[in-house]
């Protein structure tokens, strides 16, 4: 029991904090647990849909149009796809938190995650439509375009401090002739674009991939790719 106590303790925290505030001021008590009730009608309502999102996100987006798109070496047109992905989001901010992860997973960077984590929370379109209704459209201009400039900025501060490798997420579980380049280890040394330059290609130093999954017959070609690498920076699902 006590065990269990300790691997929950946040949510037996949380029942301890109602019961004392049952007994000193029942009616507030009243009004958290129907607030609290609340928000899980509604976590139970978006959670499956953020799920299927994540889903599909894993299953059919290839990896590299994700790194591509949203990677490090992105640049400023990932700053761009970010900020886009978060302002036409729909739903609370916790909702983003799964749907991030599995784009850090599949190759965003930290910064775009950040980019996409801090337009979600404050320049979604439906609440820019709302602020120019009620407080003018030059408000909600000025406002936005001072938003903009600190969320990136922060983005990339960020990015510069977190590392993808400072992030806790499980290991990801290959599928069988998917590739994956570990771009920290990587060297540039381009033994594998010599190999197989069909999936392989030098960009701002570092082997990236062009193709992320073996195509029928190809697999040798990869697999010496593999093998020559000096520092194992490639890995090959089985």
């Amino acid at each position: 029991m006590i065990e269990r106590i300790k691997k929950n303790s946040f949510i037996f925290g949380i029942i301890v904090i109602y019961i004392i505030l049952f007994i000193i001021n029942t009616e507030k008590a009243i009004l958290s647990v129907n607030n609290t009730g609340y928000y899980l009608k509604e976590m139970i309502i978006i959670m499956p849909v953020v799920f299927l999102l994540t889903g599909l996100i894993e299953t059919w987006i290839p990896k590299n149009i994700i790194m591509n798109a949203l990677g490090e070496s992105a640049g400023l047109k990932g700053s761009v796809i970010s900020l886009a992905l978060g302002s036409i989001s729909a739903g609370p901010i916790y909702a983003a938190f799964p749907v991030c992860k599995t784009l850090l997973k599949k190759g965003a960077s930290v910064s775009n995650i950040v980019v996409i984590l801090s337009s979600w929370a404050v320049i979604k379109i439906p609440m820019l439509a709302n602020e120019a209704k009620f407080l003018s459209p030059k408000f909600m201009i000025t406002r936005w375009i001072f938003t903009t400039i600190a969320i990136i900025t922060m983005g990339y501060i960020i990015g510069k401090i977190v590392k993808r490798e400072d992030v806790p997420y499980e290991d990801e579980i290959l599928e069988k002739g998917e590739i994956q380049i570990n771009t920290s280890a990587c060297i540039g040394c381009g033994l594998c674009t010599k190999e197989a330059p069909e999936y392989f290609k030098i960009k701002n130093k570092k082997a990236s991939l062009i193709i992320d999954k073996i195509k029928d017959n190809e697999g040798d070609k990869v697999i010496i790719a593999m093998e020559k690498c000096p520092v194992n920076a490639i890995e090959i699902g089985e």
